[in-house]
């Protein structure tokens, strides 16, 4: 099991990606923080049958990105279930697709809220405790939409430009405490994201990829867990892109 005994956090856990990067991390042996915006029953009997299978703990903390006081409630939770957190994985976002001129700015504060300031928030508190010296590993979930820059991503492909900058900023000046910072940048994966998306703009994209399809989440969650795991200890700094050849 690759993170026997770690402690991770994970933000967005309740579908697609994050879920999937749940059962990964259970199987692979890592006790779960599992974040998500609204607790709801379905999510907490689909954790608690993880944890069964796998024999992990999985606590679930609710809050919304875009409340800093609740960010900051929430870290406080966090900290009374673990002293020690090995993985933060960032992996909760939104997206968002309207033409510039038909996007109210206040769309591009909630966009870079949620993608970017309340990583930046969420990160700076928890690395209070996160484990030093310990080969720990912070991992961002970012986008290809970075490189493709599509119409109607004015806000969305920004936000999550920022958060790769950030990725690069930080990985140095944790690498001397022996954290790994990384990022990760999917093309189309079948998510509820994805759904949103118009389907001519869909067909038009995997036409694009040479492996002609689009991502199940548990391929973003296999290079998750290889960032978490010590597998990966010499990587730092990087955006691995994981788009089926786009």
């Amino acid at each position: 099991m690759l993170l026997k005994d770690k402690t991770a956090v994970i933000t967005g856990c309740n579908r697609g990606i994050g879920l999937s990067i749940l059962e990964i991390f259970s199987k692979n042996g890592a006790n779960i923080i599992a974040c998500v915006r609204k607790e709801n029953s379905n999510f907490s009997l689909r954790a608690s049958e993880i944890s069964k299978k796998y024999s992990n703990k999985i606590d679930i903390v609710s809050f919304d990105l875009e409340d800093e006081k609740k960010i900051e409630e929430a870290f406080l939770k966090i900290k009374k279930i673990t002293k020690q957190i090995n993985i933060l994985v960032n992996n909760a976002g939104i997206n968002q697709m309207s033409l510039f001129q038909m996007t109210p700015l206040n769309v591009f504060r909630k966009v870079f809220e949620i993608n970017f300031f309340s990583v930046i928030s969420l990160t700076q508190k928890l690395l209070k405790i996160i484990s030093k010296n310990n080969n720990s590993k912070i991992i961002n979930i970012s986008s290809n939409a970075i490189k493709l820059s599509d119409a109607g991503r004015s806000a969305y492909a920004p936000s999550k430009s920022a958060l790769i900058s950030f990725t690069e900023v930080l990985s140095k000046e944790l690498g001397n405490f022996k954290i790994n910072v990384n990022a990760i940048a999917p093309g189309l994966v079948k998510t509820d994201m994805m759904k949103n998306t118009p389907q001519k703009v869909l067909d038009e994209a995997i036409q694009n990829t040479s492996l002609k399809k689009a991502a199940e989440p548990e391929d973003i969650a296999k290079i998750v867990l290889f960032l978490a795991s010590e597998d990966s200890n010499h990587i730092n700094g990087e955006t691995l892109f994981v788009t089926g050849g786009m």
